[in-house]
């Protein structure tokens, strides 16, 4: 019976949603799908308590590159882009914001974090012309599978696979899989599965990070 009665008010939620996906298509067919989306993105941030989950989870169902089954997307919660992927049980608390990203399934996000597309999304190489002025590099970010981000965490890197990123971190090097990593900028500290050896993990940390240098 309570499957019925949520997959009721999922249905109910995508119909409300509907004219709203209808108005977006509209202004993205004049202004371009990145131009018209954030503004839908801010409103439906500010639909409060279960209602505005549901309402949110309906919308994006329609616009994201994917939003998967139970996520929970907060009050406050924001994309920057369409062509973010949110995989399935994922939970994302309030007032975040997230760029260009793919979070895999069962990725928890606490509230106030920032999740954006690396660190050279605006260039700085010239002082004759703004800052505003000069290209960037919007680098894919990926949170994998299973992987929480503590409270106020900053990332502009991959974080890989069950990983745990403390509070106020600053991520802005690939972290590897099962890794925790904590502080300004974040550091691996230990990792989660005993298995493997903290030398090899280094030694893949230390791969992921030159393979990234060598990309960018």
């Amino acid at each position: 019976m309570k499957t019925l009665i949520k997959q009721l008010v999922e249905f109910t939620a995508f119909l409300v949603v509907l004219p709203a996906y209808g108005l977006y298509r509209i202004g993205a067919a004049i202004a371009r799908a990145d131009k018209a989306f954030p503004g839908w993105s801010q409103t439906f941030s500010l639909l409060p308590g279960l209602t505005g989950q549901y309402l949110r989870r309906a919308f994006y169902s329609l616009t994201l590159k994917r939003c998967g089954e139970d996520t929970c997307l907060s009050f406050g919660t924001i994309f920057s882009h369409c062509t973010a992927s949110v995989g399935a049980n994922v939970y994302v608390g309030s007032f975040c914001s997230l760029g260009a990203i793919t979070l895999e399934d069962d990725v928890l996000i606490a509230s106030n974090v920032s999740i954006m597309n690396g660190t050279q999304q605006h260039g700085t190489a010239r002082i004759d012309i703004p800052i505003r002025e000069q290209p960037g590099i919007f680098t894919p970010v990926t949170i994998g599978e299973g992987s929480w981000i503590g409270e106020g965490a900053t990332v502009s890197a991959d974080v890989g696979k069950h990983c745990i990123i403390g509070a106020g971190a600053v991520v802005t090097k690939p972290v590897p899989d099962y890794a925790v990593a904590l502080g300004v900028p974040a550091k691996v500290v230990k990792f989660r599965n005993e298995e493997v050896s903290i030398e090899q993990k280094l030694a893949e940390a230390e791969r992921l990070v030159k393979s990234a240098t060598e990309a960018s």
